[in-house]
């Protein structure tokens, strides 16, 4: 088995998309309507086929609910891996990113939180070399 999609809840997905691609560096995937709904998807840009993570509007009450909530208490609505935190924090500050937490040793890893601007904190991880 494998994961080829995860989503997180946006309350704006042309900002979203902005956010993902233009400050984290990510590509769109996928982008289309039907009505009102809009299925919207970005992946890494090193990773076109990779696991797609689909920017859902948060217009389901239960959804921005949980948003609001995981957001309120500073938890991370997403996690990103990277080799390079340091150099990452670097490029996504240079393109727009504001971050919540700048890179930040703990425990077996190294992480930063940037905001989307969305309603959601993404954490940045670099897992320590031991």
């Amino acid at each position: 088995m494998k994961i080829k999609l995860t989503s997180i809840y946006v309350d704006d997905q042309e900002k979203a998309l902005a956010f993902y691609t233009g400050v984290l560096g990510f590509t769109k995937k996928a982008d289309f309507s039907n009505g009102p709904f809009r299925w919207l998807t970005v992946v890494p840009a090193e990773e076109p086929e990779g696991t797609e993570l689909q920017l859902a509007l948060n217009d389901n009450p239960a959804a921005k609910t949980y948003q609001q909530a995981i957001f309120s208490q500073g938890q991370p609505a997403l996690m990103l891996f990277t080799d390079d935190i340091k150099g990452d924090h670097e490029r996504i500050k240079a393109n727009g990113g504001v971050f919540a937490m700048p890179p930040t040793q703990v425990t077996g890893s190294t992480i930063a939180q940037v905001n989307d601007g969305c309603g959601n904190l993404i954490q940045i991880t670099e897992l320590a070399r031991w």
